[in-house]
């Protein structure tokens, strides 16, 4: 035991420790798009679940159950619990939250639990996890400030880490809507102009798109359950806009419900929304083409320079060297 903390404190084999596991996670990143399996299946199901409970819930609103606790959800077990008790949901949570977490996709009432345990969990973890290296492992003399500073720090970037991931989870699932948007738009303009009704084509076009993005499909779907279930359809409209976060959808939303509620004629502002979508995407892609080659400036110069001299030079080099 004491040869094993012995070598854990050795800069090398630290080191060594780090090279390791950034090699593992180079490979495992390069070998994800291979190994990722279709959960589009499973995203369906999801949203059949959520469906369901639409239709439960309208239903006991129109019934106006004598007992309104019977809606009240139940505990979710040892989290809630803890939860509850700690009243997390008051100290950490707010209606952004609960927003972030529907635009990442988690819906339910347990991951905002799961959410909230890991912001408090987190810091716990990874201070311990510090003192533990520096009291115990590591071999190098530092002051009680210095190392107690270290544990801060360590707990600083266990309390936003759920947040940097919720973000970035966010932007991955916001991209890729935005991405497969103006085909899905194009899309509906040919199911309402062939004389589909809404719900009819949002259901089509979802399962047409589900291919390029299951992100954009399941919120298809879901919108295509609230349109059933809700008592009013601009609801389910805005809804659907606040579980993206994009304006593109925003402006659809609007649209659908101005067509709705003065009679105007659909197809007309889905072609339009669906041009403009489109010209933005292009924008986008120029965009990040015209980025390109300054962000190339600095690879080339550190990597394919110095290899170029190496090739130029290195004949001249060996020659002079000779003479």
């Amino acid at each position: 035991m004491l040869n094993l903390l012995t070598s854990l404190a050795d800069p090398q084999v630290l080191l060594s420790v780090f090279a390791a596991i950034a090699v593992f996670a180079t490979v495992m990143t390069l070998a994800m798009p291979v190994l990722q399996k279709d959960d589009f299946g499973n995203r369906m199901k999801t949203v059949a679940i959520e469906r369901d409970k639409i239709r439960a819930r309208e239903r006991a609103r129109l019934a106006e159950q004598a007992k309104k606790g019977s809606l009240k959800q139940s505990s979710n077990g040892f989290l809630q619990d803890v939860v509850d008790k700690m009243k997390l949901k008051s100290a950490l949570a707010d209606d952004g939250t609960a927003a972030s977490l529907t635009m990442a996709g988690y819906r339910q009432q347990s991951h905002l639990t799961v959410f909230l345990v890991l912001r408090v969990g987190l810091p716990l973890v990874f201070a311990a996890a510090a003192l533990f290296y520096l009291f115990v492992i590591s071999n190098e003399e530092r002051t009680v400030f210095m190392n107690f500073a270290v544990a801060f720090f360590a707990a600083a970037a266990g309390f936003y880490l759920p947040i940097m991931l919720l973000k970035n989870k966010i932007s991955k699932r916001q991209l890729s809507i935005r991405r497969a948007w103006p085909d899905a738009l194009d899309l509906m303009l040919i199911c309402v102009e062939s004389g589909m009704s809404l719900e009819a084509t949002m259901k089509k076009v979802a399962v047409e798109v589900g291919i390029q993005s299951p992100e954009l499909a399941e919120e298809l779907t879901l919108t295509t359950a609230e349109l059933s279930y809700l008592q009013e359809r601009r609801q389910a409209h805005e809804n659907f806009a606040k579980r993206t976060g994009l304006e593109q959808v925003k402006a659809v939303t609007m649209a659908l419900i101005q067509a709705e509620r003065y009679g105007t004629p659909l197809a007309t502002a889905l072609r339009a929304l669906s041009q403009e979508s489109r010209d933005m995407r292009m924008a986008e892609a120029e965009k990040k083409a015209a980025s390109l080659p300054p962000k190339l400036t600095v690879p080339m110069i550190v990597f394919f320079l110095p290899v170029l001299f190496a090739v130029i030079l290195g004949p001249a080099a060996i020659q002079i060297s000779e003479m």
